[in-house]
C-alpha cells in the first residue's frame, strides 16, 4: 500500500535515514508509475542529479547533483512537537510498560484488572510532563507544533526549549510552539532550513520574555533577522553562524538589548559592515571567528582616542580571519570597554618568530585588555610589555622626531599612525633613556638559545620541563611564559636559578627587565619558580 503525502508536502522538510532534505515536487515521473517525491538534499553528495530526468526539468536545485527522487514511504515528514516530547521522554503511552492493555495490570503470570486506570496513567504523565523545564528533543524530527493550545496544557512550565536539527520548515512552526509556552527564556532551533518572513509582519507576543536564541545554520538573511526581532523585545543573546549573511543592516529600533551576537562562519563583505552593527547600546560580546574580515577600523576617532561605537564592548572574538596588519591592533585601543580579545589564526600572527613577543605587542598596543586568547594578563606582564615596546620602537620614536626635551618631541604622522600609544606610554614611564635604545634584536645565532630546566620545588605536582630559551630574553618574557606553561592563577612569580658551578647557591633573578644573559645562565642551568 503506497504511504500517504500529506496535502502540504511541498517545501516541507523530510528526513530519510540520516540525510536531511527539502520537498521540491510532489506527482509522476516519466515511463513510471505512481507518485514520487522529489527532494533536494542538505548534502549534495545524497543527490543524483538537479531535479531533471530524461530531459524533463521537475524541480531545481542549487547544486547540479543535489536532488533525486524518493518514494513517499521513504520520506519521515516528522511528528508533532509533543509526540517527540513525550517520546524523548519515555512519557507516552506506549511506553507506559506497567500497565496492561485495557487498563490491567500484570503480577507475574495473574492479570488484575483496574478500573479508570487509563485516565489515572494520563493524569501521571499530565504531572510529569508539567514538571519538565528545560526540554531538548534534538533530532526528533519535530516539523508541527500540533493540536492548538495542548503545549501550554501539557507544558506549562517549559522555559528553555532546544529544538535544533528537527524537520522544521518555516518560522511560523516556531512560533505556533512558542507562543503556547508562557515563560519562554531559552531557544535553539538551529539546523532547521527554515523559510522566514521577508516583509513585516504581524509581531508575536509568542518571545516576549526570550532572552537566549540560536539561530544557526538556519540560511536567515540579515534582512530577516530584523523583521523577526521586532516580536525579541528583551533578548539578550543571538547565535547566528554559519547561514551566508555578507551584508549587515541598521538595526533601528530593534535588538536593543543585545549583550551577545555570534556572527561566526559568514563571510561579511568587508569590514565596513561592523559600523552598520556599531551602535548596539548593549552589546557586550561580539564573536566574528572566520567571517573574512581582513581589517578593522573606526573612522570616528584619531590617534589616542576612544570611539563612539561599540560603547559597551567587553570581549571581542576575531580568531580565524585574515587580518594581516598592526594598524587593526591598534585599532582595537580605540574601544573603550574592550577587556577580552581573541585573535589566533591570523596572517598577523605570523609576523613575529617568537610568539611572546607577539603577545607582549598586542598588550602594549591595547591598553585596557585584561585577557587575551583566554590568559589573563597580569599587572606585572602588563608593566613589562609597555616597558618592552617603548624600548624597541625608541629608536624609531627617535628618528621619527620624537625627543626627551617635551617642547621639542614632535614625532610624525606616520609614527603616531603605527604607535598611537607610544606618547602614553612614554607618560606613564618616562621618554626612554639612551642607553635603552638598542631597536629590535631578531632572533639569530647570536642570540643563542639556552637550553633550560624549569623547576616548581614547592609543587612537586608539577614535573620539570625543558626549555629552549634566546639568552637575550627579559625576566619579564620569561616570567609570562611560565604563567602560560603552569597556568598559574593571577600572582607573583619568584624566580631563580642553579648552576653545577655555583654548587649549593641559588641566584635570583630579581630584575624583570634584565635579559637571562646578565646573571650568566648557561645551558644545563635550573631555573626556580615559586609562587
Amino acid at each position: 500500500m503506497a504511504a500517504e503525502v500529506p496535502p502540504d508536502a511541498l517545501g516541507r522538510r523530510v528526513s530519510c535515514g540520516t540525510d536531511y532534505g527539502t520537498v521540491r515536487y510532489v506527482g509522476s515521473v516519466s515511463r513510471t508509475a505512481g507518485i514520487w517525491l522529489g527532494v533536494e538534499w542538505d548534502d549534495p553528495q545524497r543527490g543524483k542529479h538537479d531535479g531533471s530526468y530524461e530531459g524533463t526539468q521537475y524541480f531545481k536545485c542549487r547544486h547540479p547533483k543535489g536532488g533525486s527522487f524518493i518514494r513517499p514511504n521513504k520520506a519521515n515528514f516528522g511528528v508533532d512537537f509533543l509526540t517527540a516530547v513525550k517520546d524523548r521522554y519515555g512519557l507516552n503511552e506506549k511506553q507506559d510498560a506497567q500497565y496492561g492493555t485495557g487498563g490491567a495490570l500484570v503480577f507475574g503470570t495473574k492479570t488484575v484488572e483496574f478500573v479508570g486506570m487509563d485516565s489515572v496513567a494520563e493524569q501521571q504523565r499530565q504531572v510529569q510532563l508539567n514538571k519538565l523545564v528545560d526540554i531538548s528533543v534534538r533530532e526528533c524530527a519535530v516539523s508541527h507544533a500540533g493540536q492548538e493550545e495542548e503545549i501550554s496544557r501539557t507544558c506549562a512550565n517549559m522555559r528553555h526549549i532546544n529544538l535544533s536539527k528537527n524537520l522544521i520548515a518555516s518560522w511560523d512552526t516556531v512560533i505556533a510552539i512558542a507562543s503556547q509556552v508562557r515563560n519562554l527564556e531559552t531557544l535553539n532551533v538551529s539546523e532547521n532550513k527554515m523559510r522566514f518572513p521577508s516583509t513585516s509582519a504581524f509581531t508575536s507576543s509568542a518571545f516576549s520574555n526570550l532572552k537566549i536564541l540560536a539561530l544557526n545554520q538556519t540560511e536567515i538573511t540579515w534582512t530577516e533577522v530584523l523583521l523577526c526581532a521586532q516580536g525579541w523585545p528583551v533578548l539578550e543573546e543571538l547565535y547566528l553562524s554559519s547561514n551566508h549573511i555578507t551584508v549587515l543592516e541598521r538595526p533601528d529600533n530593534v535588538l536593543q538589548t543585545l549583550k551577545l551576537l555570534d556572527l561566526s562562519d559568514n563571510q561579511l563583505l568587508d569590514g565596513n559592515q561592523l559600523h552598520l552593527i556599531a551602535q548596539l547600546p548593549r552589546l557586550e560580546q561580539l564573536i566574528l571567528r572566520n567571517t573574512g574580515l581582513s581589517s578593522i577600523h573606526f573612522p570616528d576617532a584619531g590617534f589616542g582616542c576612544k570611539t563612539k561605537m561599540f560603547p559597551s564592548l567587553k570581549r571581542l572574538a576575531i580568531n580565524d580571519n585574515k587580518i594581516s596588519q598592526w594598524s587593526s591592533i591598534n585599532e582595537l585601543d580605540k574601544l573603550p570597554s574592550l577587556r577580552a580579545l581573541q585573535c589566533n589564526n591570523n596572517p598577523l600572527m605570523d609576523t613575529e618568530k617568537n610568539p611572546e613577543t607577539l603577545i607582549q605587542l598586542i598588550i602594549a598596543k591595547i591598553s585596557q585588555l585584561e585577557v587575551l586568547n583566554n590568559c589573563e594578563i597580569l599587572p606585572a606582564e602588563r608593566r613589562g610589555a609597555e616597558l618592552d615596546y617603548r624600548k624597541i620602537f625608541g629608536k624609531d620614536w627617535l628618528e621619527a622626531g620624537g625627543h626627551w626635551d617635551p617642547e621639542k618631541n614632535k614625532p610624525s604622522e606616520e609614527f603616531l599612525a603605527a604607535h598611537p600609544r607610544y606618547p602614553t606610554l612614554c607618560l606613564k614611564y618616562g621618554a626612554p633613556e639612551e642607553g635603552e635604545l638598542k631597536g629590535r634584536q631578531p632572533l639569530t645565532l647570536k642570540n643563542q638559545l639556552l637550553t633550560l630546566t624549569i623547576k616548581c620545588p614547592e609543587r612537586p605536582e608539577q614535573k620539570p620541563v625543558e626549555k629552549k630559551l634566546p639568552e637575550s630574553m627579559t625576566i619579564q618574557k620569561v616570567k609570562g611564559l611560565l604563567y602560560r606553561l603552569f597556568k598559574i592563577p593571577g600572582s607573583e612569580l619568584k624566580l631563580s636559578y642553579e648552576s653545577s658551578k655555583l654548587e649549593g647557591k641559588e641566584v635570583e633573578l630579581d630584575n624583570d627587565l634584565k635579559p637571562l644573559q646578565f646573571y650568566s645562565i648557561e645551558s644545563g642551568d635550573c631555573v626556580l619558580v615559586r609562587w
